[in-house]
């Protein structure tokens, strides 16, 4: 096996971790609204891997992979509560909002009346991430100089991934209406992603095997993905917790010391291209900004 095929593979491991199939692009129709609950933890963080914390000790709940230093706990200990509920879960969609993940039941029922803050991080899965990613590492085997995951979701001059962002955009509000529905004393705010490839340049190919073309492809996407889940915020007159531009130059290229979002091969414990603990520590300062 060369190194190239042994990095694709690895990074193919790396995107099953990451635990999403792409969705067909249209718009979800929004569940019939529920009576909220009268109790609730004060605070409840709802989400997908990147609020759950996969891989970073400790590991409080293995069925979801969540860490108890992610940003929610982090968060919650900034805001001195005690009353608290992480129903993060590794490969969550919007979907699991409403409906059972496994054993796990959905997120939104751990809300009620007496809850006062909500985070809710999700709509990665719903474009595809570890599709995305596993599709981009594969091809860039065959071409490292160009930009053959971009070719590839691109089909008659339309970008596939911007319609799936577009796509979300439904989703992401009827999540939100819903936590004002079952949480309305609630504070929400609505977490983006943090700076997953580099802010500038074309990669580090092979040490993370995505195509020098592919990697302002994929940046781009991630800031589309932002901006929707920005205006998703504003619309439902919610705040929004940008992390993605206090970890600019800490993405899967920067040196192991000031990596705060791991590569293929993690040099800190965390699930590949996903936060570690620093990374993690950022978006909670991230959430704590926007709350204050």
């Amino acid at each position: 096996m060369t190194r190239a095929h042994h990095r694709t593979g690895t990074y193919a491991r790396a995107a099953a971790v990451l635990g999403a199939a792409a969705l067909a692009a249209g718009a979800a129709a929004a569940p019939a609204a529920a009576a909220p609950a009268h109790g609730g933890a004060r605070y409840v963080a709802l989400g997908d891997s990147y609020t759950s914390g996969p891989g970073i000790p400790p590991q409080t709940d293995t069925n979801c992979a969540r860490s108890g230093v992610n940003y929610p706990s982090l968060v919650a200990k900034g805001m001195k509560t005690t009353s608290f509920k992480d129903v993060s879960c590794s490969g969550a969609k919007t979907d699991e909002m409403w409906r059972a993940q496994g054993t796990n039941a959905p997120q939104l029922d751990a809300l009620g009346r007496g809850t006062r803050l909500v985070t809710v991080g999700i709509g990665g899965n719903d474009i595809g991430f570890g599709d995305i990613i596993g599709t981009c590492a594969r091809l860039s085997a065959g071409d490292p100089a160009g930009a053959p995951c971009r070719d590839r979701y691109t089909q008659d001059g339309t970008d596939l991934l911007t319609a799936r962002i577009d796509a979300a955009a439904p989703r992401i509000a009827a999540v939100l209406k819903a936590v004002h529905q079952r949480a309305p004393h609630a504070e929400i705010a609505l977490v983006g992603y943090p700076a997953i490839m580099p802010d500038s340049g074309s990669g580090c190919f092979p040490a993370v095997p995505i195509a020098a073309g592919d990697v302002p492809y994929l940046r781009e996407t991630e800031k589309r993905l932002n901006a929707m889940l920005r205006e998703q915020a504003r619309t439902a007159h919610v705040r929004y917790a940008d992390t993605y531009t206090p970890t600019t130059g800490h993405d899967v290229c920067a040196p192991a010391a000031d990596r705060w979002i791991e590569g293929v091969e993690p040099a800190s414990p965390a699930a590949p291209f996903h936060p570690n603990a620093n990374g993690e520590a950022a978006m909670a300062r991230s959430v704590l900004r926007a709350l204050r």
